[in-house]
């Protein structure tokens, strides 16, 4: 059983979701805003914290913060599968004892990462970074971000991907702990729902239409290696 924790109702796990259901993974979702969160982790095998416009320094206004730190904490010791996305990402990080802080600026829309030579010898960022067409693997792909705040890399933690703006996009600790500062998960509808009412709104859509087939492809590729793993 996954536990997935959401830290606000609109950013669900998307094709996450879509990929457990279709291949029998039971999952249960925590809406961690309204204060559904687990009191242990023991009957799971992994966890997935999703983002939020929450900062981890604001963890005295959004308590439930500081519950889900202690849940990471825990499924790190229980050595369950764990997967951050975006703001589960920086909590991972913060976890782990890295400073989590407001960066120089917003990175939004669809923007290329690239992955370092430990990100080119790790088996999942190869899955997320081989083109599901053509089979080859590319350093640099894009992805979808959409976040202001970033973290220091963790003590013993290994560095997998940067972008042109922030240094840190992606890092595994040991063997299954996984940290994204983009979103995988993201779907056309996650995507009108988040810029409804946003400048950004067609800019996105229309560059999600075109990438749509190979990043879904990309993402089912990484959650197969996750999951297996």
């Amino acid at each position: 059983m996954i536990a997935i924790i959401k830290n606000i109702k609109s950013e669900g796990p998307g094709s996450i979701e879509n990929y457990l259901i279709e291949n029998l993974i039971p999952y249960k979702i925590f809406e961690a805003e309204q204060g559904q969160l687990p009191s242990t982790l023991e009957d799971f095998t992994g966890l997935i914290i999703m983002g939020g416009p929450m900062g981890v320094y604001e963890m005295d206004i959004y308590p439930h913060l500081k519950v889900t730190s202690r849940l990471i904490r825990e499924a790190i010791n229980r050595n369950l599968k764990v997967l951050g996305i975006c703001l589960g990402a920086q909590l991972i990080a913060h976890t782990l004892g890295a400073r989590v802080y407001k960066g120089h600026g917003e990175e939004i829309g669809w923007h290329e990462i690239e992955l370092t030579a430990e990100g080119l010898r790790d088996p999942l960022m190869i899955a997320l970074a081989k083109h599901p067409s053509v089979g080859d693997v590319w350093r640099k792909f894009k992805v979808f971000h959409w976040h202001g705040d970033t973290f220091d890399l963790p003590v013993d933690a290994v560095h997998l991907a940067k972008s042109s703006f922030y240094e840190n996009q992606a890092f595994r600790y040991k063997h299954n702990v996984y940290a994204l500062q983009f979103h995988i998960e993201v779907t056309r509808k996650l995507l009108e729902e988040w810029f409804e009412d946003h400048p950004l709104r067609e800019k996105i859509l229309n560059e999600a239409e075109k990438i749509n087939i190979e990043y879904s492809q990309r993402a089912r590729n990484f959650y197969k290696a996750f999951f297996e793993k």
